[in-house]
Formats: C-alpha cells, structure tokens, sequence
C-alpha cells in the first residue's frame, strides 16, 4: 500500500507526547513489511536543519485557504536508518516558534488557522509530488481536516478522490475546539457548522468533524476504544463516537525494546535480562545514590516517570502520600507538568526524609535509572489511552501498580495472591484509599511473599508488545478503509 502519515509530530524529529513515538515506531515497521510509506510534519521551529540534512525540494508550493492562497516551502529528509521520506512544511509564521502548540503554558491564539494550513497542505503536497496514497493516516486534532477535505475539497481531484482515510485518536482529552468564526480558517463554508461536522456546542471541533468524515477510526488500545463511547470517558463526544462504533478499533501500541531493553541500555549502570537479574540491584543501588536516599538492598521502591497533570491522577496520589508514607519504602519522582504539581513534589524529599526522591523536570538518563531500579512502577492515572511506562517498566521486571483503565487495563495482567498469577497490581476506583492499598499491596508482597515476586518479574520480563504486531493490524484497518472508500 502506499500510506501517507500526517502528524504534528514524530520522532525523532519532534515530540512533546506518544504520538510522536507511534507515528515514528509505526512508520519504520510498515516499511519493513513492504509498504510505500512517507511522513509529512510541519517544520517547527525546535527541529534542527543541519542535524538532519533537510534538503529543499519544493520552492513555492499553493495552500488554498478562505481568504487567499498561502505559500510555503517543502523540505526533505529521510528516517533514520530507512529509506522513509519525511517531508516538512515550512511556513514561519505558522511554525518556526520555540515550542509546537503552546509558551508559557497558553495554547497559541492561531492554532485554529495553523494546523488548517498544514491540512490542506498535506493535500497539496501529495499533488505537487505526483503520488496518490492509497491511504492517508491522521492523528489527532492538528490533522483531524484532511478526512473533511479528501470528501469535499479533493473528492473530485484526480490524485485524491480514491485516497481512504483512517483518523487516529491518542487522547481524546485534546480535540482543537475553537470559537466558531474560526471556521474561516477551514475552508469550509457556514453549511459545515452543524452537528454532522464541525459544530460542537456553539463552537468547532476538529476532531469530531475527523472522526465523522474519516473512513476508519482507530485509537491506542481496545479498552479505551470503549471507554470513549462512555460519558465518563467520552469528553462531550461519547455519541458521536458511537455513531462510529462499527467502524473504530483499538489497536495497542508496541514498545521500542531497541530504547528499553535491560540487556543493551547505554544509560544503567549494568545490563541486565530475566535469568541473569543481578545488574537489577546495581540499578537499584545507582538509582538510590541518585536521588540521595539510604542505600538499602531490601527495601522496595516505588516509581513515578510521569506529566504531573490531572490526566495522571496526581492530585488523588497527593491525598494519599500520608498513608503511603508510612509503609516501609522508598518512592521517586521524576516529572514535570502543572504548577502546583512542582511544589507539592518537589517538596516531598523535605516532608518525607530518607523515604522520597524527586527531580522536577524530565531527565532520559534518569527515567531509564527508575525503570530499571525501581521495584514498582505507579500509574495512578483518570485515564490512559495506551501509556508507555508499564510497558517500558515490564521489560525491566519494574511491576505496575496501575489504575485499570484504557491501555493500563489492557497490559498489566492483576496479581493472583492464591497463586502467584499476574505481573502487575491494579486497582478500579480512584481514590487515596485505593492508591494507598494497592501500594500496600505490592510493598507486602515484596516482604511476605518474594517467591510470587520473582514469579511476577520473570513473567513481565518475559512479555512483549511489538510494533510488528500493531502494524499487522494497522495493516488490515488501512485495507479496511481503502474498501470502505472504494465501495462508497
């Protein structure tokens, strides 16, 4: 298949999220099984030029928009270590900024008339290169437009009119909503601004109208795919969503094991795999030296690598500190994200001496010294899509303590205590209670019950969520939609 991925972001080109990691990791695997795949991003300002030798291919390409044609250059580079192409649309008005959506934590007031551009460019693109993808692959809010272009705007164009779509959706939290004179910036007549598409509560949202229009509609794991047809999880879109169920699919995300893989990390003081586990407490030792707590072998230690933001659950795991303060046990902290999350955490290694780490701000040496050192790994969150950290953490024997929701529900499977069984601990209800039980839980396991422990860490160790897996399936929505689209 020939398969066009437009993203806002992408490793290792730019990132703020997961989707960067997914579009980056999936891309690499559709390539290797054999598909014309290629890449279009914006060119952000944060991206460097010379690093990654952009080659400039197109000197002036024309974005129609509602009040006028726009102009803007297209570089070219390639993926590291593959033959992919990656193009990058370059506008510096709209893109050569110190940060990709927002500064000073307030969203840019032109997002709206940004990420439109870069839609419609997308299209653009495809024409000035004489390609015609079979698919083209969207994610997320920034690029939710092309779906709505390919059935108005290119339904009739000789390069797109066959050309399927398949909307991604990595966090339903973040939809691009705007005030609806913004609708200008679409090109999209006021016939738009209705329920069917743009209209969202007296204003537009991107996403919805990308879901609606788009062909197929996937998001990062089978239990969120269900959890967002729920009020509870839906953010004002349940109904929508299912509208769409017959054609949305939760499909997991894989792990890059060439970045977490014990056995080759460049950034841990001693590999380590499951039947040689002895570099784990190196891991342990360096990791407790790091964050200035006791060196001491047999406690168990609890990690956090996380956004310190409301999404993560972290107000709830403040109310229960005091509880959790009181086990036997070491909890670190690395993480960087709302205002009042930096106080309360970075202050914690005061109100909790000798028991609790903490460096606000994200560090990668760091990150892998906790998932590697680290007994357990918390993922308290309101709602995960897929989330990484558990699946990093469980190729380190780091066993989650997870809330079990969306992604967390589909790859931590609950300890047994009768038996063993399991490789991780959840918990439903989100409340401090909850945490701090499940905490518990795991920090009595640690000490009564070691044997299940180390039943527990070879199993995780031995688990795996592999990118070609995910592809295989991405594989047969792609066809999915090319057979929705050439049937009408």
């Amino acid at each position: 298949m020939k398969i066009l991925e437009c993203a806002s972001e992408a490793i290792p080109f730019a990132k703020t999220g997961g989707l960067a990691d997914v579009v980056g990791a999936l891309s690499v695997e559709l390539r290797r099984r054999g598909h014309d795949i290629r890449i279009v991003l914006p060119l952000h300002g944060t991206i460097n030029r010379a690093k990654w030798s952009l080659e400039k291919i197109i000197d002036t390409l024309g974005v129609p928009m509602s009040y006028g044609e726009r102009w803007c250059s297209v570089h070219r580079a390639l993926m590291p270590g593959t033959d992919i192409p990656v193009y990058f649309i370059e506008h510096d008005q709209y893109f050569n900024r110190p940060a990709l959506y927002q500064w000073d934590g307030e969203d840019y007031d032109d997002n709206a008339e940004r990420f439109a551009f870069f839609s419609r460019a997308c299209c653009q693109l495809c024409k000035a290169l004489h390609w015609s993808p079979d698919v083209i692959h969207t994610h997320d809010w920034q690029t939710a437009l092309i779906p709505v272009y390919l059935k108005t705007w290119e339904a009739d164009h000789p390069r797109l009119w066959s050309t399927a779509s398949v909307q991604s959706i990595h966090n339903l939290g973040y939809q691009g909503v705007f005030p609806k004179e913004q609708i200008v910036h679409c090109q999209l007549g006021w016939e738009h601004f209705n329920p069917s598409s743009l209209e969202f509560y007296g204003q537009i949202n991107y996403l919805k109208a990308g879901i609606l229009f788009a062909d197929k509609v996937s998001t990062v794991s089978p239990t969120y795919a269900r959890e967002i047809q729920t009020p509870e999880h839906g953010w004002a879109l349940d109904g929508v969503l299912r509208s769409r169920s017959p054609d949305l699919v939760g499909i997991l995300n894989g792990c890059e094991y060439g970045e977490w893989d014990p056995r080759i990390d460049s950034k841990i003081p001693s590999h380590f795999d499951v039947d040689n586990i002895a570099g784990k407490a190196a891991a342990k030792e360096a990791l407790q030296r790091a964050f200035h707590l006791p060196v001491r072998p047999n406690v168990p230690i609890v990690g956090l690598v996380t956004r310190l933001a409301y999404q993560k659950g972290l107000d709830v795991l403040a109310a229960a500190m005091p509880s959790i303060g009181q086990l036997d046990l070491q909890v670190i902290v690395l993480g960087t994200g709302e205002v009042w999350a930096h106080f309360f955490y970075g202050d914690l290694p005061n109100r909790y001496p000798g028991k609790v780490g903490a460096f606000i701000g994200y560090d990668d040496v760091r990150a892998h010294l906790i998932i590697a050192g680290s007994d357990f790994l918390l993922v308290p969150s309101r709602y995960e899509p897929c989330g990484l950290t558990q699946l990093q953490a469980l190729r380190y024997g780091t066993l989650p303590i997870v809330r079990e929701t969306g992604g967390l529900a589909d790859t931590v499977d609950q300890y047994v205590e009768a038996t063993g069984d399991g490789d991780g601990f959840k918990f439903i209800d989100l409340s401090a209670d909850a945490i701090s039980n499940t905490v518990g839980w795991g920090v009595s396991t640690y000490y009564d019950r070691p044997e299940h422990l180390k039943r527990m860490r070879d199993r995780a160790m031995r688990k795996r969520f592999l990118w070609s897996d995910a592809a295989e399936r991405y594989e047969h929505l792609f066809r999915w939609a090319i057979e929705r689209k050439q049937s009408g």
